[in-house]
């Protein structure tokens, strides 16, 4: 086949997985962030693809070598301001690309608590969940900015429940009107302004939204009919704490817990109390929803 006989109709080329970690200083007192970053970008021409010529080129290692000299520039302040500066960067540095696109994953980390004091110096990795972003810039354009959080695992042992779905001869699955809910969060959104917003304010309200709309108060909790129920008032409460959100996607899969049956053993007499579980996390049901605020028409 010849090369006139099809078309590159998109394309790009990056660095995946540079990994940073940033040590702030203010004396004693240190702030780390620990990044995760893919940068793609798109050139004004194709002749790299269809003709072999690298003149154009930005190689990934120097893509690569620019997420630390920035970082050692700038700082990092927060991921959204980070990969918005490295798109920036790509865009007025070289004249010839088209598009750039930043992916950052931040880990999870946190201070030591040394007895009953935050530690300066000494954290511990892991908590509730881990925040990413990602960053998209065409030339002459302002950046498309999308943050989110995964990998928040999150259950509760009552409060939920499963009832009145859609009989026919296919369903064996009988009504639940108590069961553990687990679920592993994948949120993300999108921002319709980012004047003056701050991004870290942001992102922590929202996964406080999450984990309120999730459990409810400390001693009574709040009731879930369905999963689909509490993703969408999980939407609701976010969108009304950070008003410059304008799009919002929630995926919550079940990592379903079954109550072992213990009927199988009669000679021990042992009754099933809602005590003993068997987590399982395949097969799992998926549950998706996106939602936007609704634009008010004008007469």
């Amino acid at each position: 086949m010849s090369s006139e006989d099809i078309q590159i109709v998109d394309r790009q080329y990056g660095k995946n997985y540079v990994r940073l970690l940033h040590v702030k200083r203010h004396g004693a007192l240190h702030d780390i962030r620990e990044l995760e970053v893919d940068t793609k970008l798109c050139l004004d021409d194709v002749r790299d693809f269809t003709h072999g010529d690298n003149s154009k080129v930005i190689a990934t290692d120097t893509q690569k070598n620019t997420v630390y000299i920035l970082a050692k520039q700038h700082g990092v302040k927060t991921i959204e301001e980070f990969g918005t500066l490295l798109t920036a960067h790509f865009l007025k540095t070289y004249s010839w690309v088209l598009r750039a696109r930043v992916y950052i994953e931040e880990k999870p980390w946190s201070r030591i608590n040394a007895d009953g004091r935050s530690h300066n110096h000494a954290f511990v990795e892991g908590g509730l969940g881990t925040f990413f972003c990602s960053v998209e810039q065409h030339r002459n354009e302002p950046p498309k900015i999308t943050s989110g959080l995964k990998d928040l695992k999150v259950m509760k042992t009552t409060q939920s429940a499963f009832e009145n779905f859609h009989k026919d001869a296919y369903r064996c699955l009988p009504d639940m009107k108590d069961r553990v809910f687990c679920t592993i969060v994948y949120a993300k959104w999108n921002y319709g302004s980012t004047q003056g917003l701050d991004f870290g304010r942001a992102r922590e309200a929202v996964r406080k939204a999450v984990l309120d709309e999730f459990s409810g108060p400390a001693d009574v909790g709040v009731y879930s009919p369905s999963v689909q129920k509490t993703i969408f008032d999980t939407q609701k409460r976010a969108l009304a704490i950070v008003p410059q959100i304008s799009e919002m996607s929630i995926e919550l899969p079940n990592v379903h817990a079954y109550e072992y049956d213990l009927s199988k053993f009669p000679a021990l007499n042992l009754k099933n109390g809602g005590e003993v579980f068997q987590p399982t996390d395949k097969p799992s049901g998926n549950i998706q929803a996106t939602v936007q605020r609704k634009v008010s028409s004008k007469l």
